[in-house]
């Protein structure tokens, strides 16, 4: 369920590209600081874009630096860290240590086990530093796996757990803000749950493994079906972080929304046209 929130790059200004690339830079960064080399490898673009938004919208101090790394080790690369790279590195280690756990129970992923024995001590440390917030995660991870056991066709139900989940890290302090991040995150979350049903539909009906789209995708209309359910949950999504007061990178934010998280389903749709 990574990879989804994500740039269209040739649509965005080189100068806005740097700046996203920069808060990219420190969010790895955070996580080497708090989490080591095993840490780092959890990076991904999906939670910077949280990041992004949540320093757009409540704008704190801010630190640039710039440095080498294991990347980049022949210049050096800015790097932007507040005190929302350091929540993202905790949301994200979280994130990466349940999806492993899950890649591990759906498909045996004996690689996906060892990632997650590497990040057991590591996952109790942003445990503890948010426990409400992992005791939540385990809650609603625990409500897919039982949907998945069940073999659960209903597409609201199994969805909206994990945006359950996204609607809970995109809450970072109780405000007047709090409705709007709340319901952006859960329709960004049944996206992404349901973007990655419909990339891997196919694959699971193979291996038997579940999909929520399974019985659908033989179905006539299958592919404007979907891509309308998609379309939908991120009609919400945009409608609800148009309310929010940003000005900062709003148009970085709005390719992202608007653009950046189509790109995996017109990849997607082509292939399936193209066969």
């Amino acid at each position: 369920m990574f990879g989804y929130i994500i740039v269209n790059k040739p649509e965005m200004r080189i100068k806005d590209l740097d700046l996203y690339q920069s808060y990219y830079c420190g969010l790895c960064r955070s996580l080497k600081q708090t989490y080591g080399r095993a840490g780092q490898l959890t990076l991904s673009y999906d939670m910077t874009f949280v990041i992004l938004l949540l320093t757009s919208l409540y704008e704190p101090d801010t630190a640039a630096v710039c440095q080498r790394c294991m990347a980049h080790p022949f210049e050096k690369r800015p790097a932007r860290i507040n005190e929302f790279s350091a929540y993202g590195a905790d949301m994200n280690l979280l994130l990466s240590y349940y999806k492993c756990l899950d890649d591990w129970e759906d498909e045996r992923k004996v690689s996906k086990k060892a990632m997650a024995l590497s990040l057991r001590n590591k996952f109790r440390k942003a445990a503890r530093r948010y426990s409400a917030k992992e005791r939540f995660i385990q809650e609603k991870m625990g409500q897919i796996h039982h949907c998945e056991e069940q073999q659960c066709q209903d597409i609201d139900e199994v969805s909206g757990y994990f945006g359950e989940i996204m609607a809970e890290i995109f809450v970072y302090r109780q405000d007047e803000w709090e409705a709007d991040l709340r319901r952006m995150g859960f329709f960004l979350g049944k996206f992404i749950y349901l973007m990655d049903a419909y990339e891997d539909v196919e694959k699971d009906r193979k291996t038997g493994n579940y999909n929520v789209f399974s019985q659908q995708f033989e179905e006539d209309g299958f592919e404007q079906r979907a891509g309308n359910i998609l379309s939908m949950m991120m009609a919400e999504c945009s409608r609800a972080f148009e309310r929010l007061p940003i000005v900062d990178n709003i148009e970085t934010l709005r390719n992202i929304l608007y653009s950046g998280v189509w790109s995996r389903y017109e990849i997607v749709k082509h292939r399936r046209e193209g066969k």
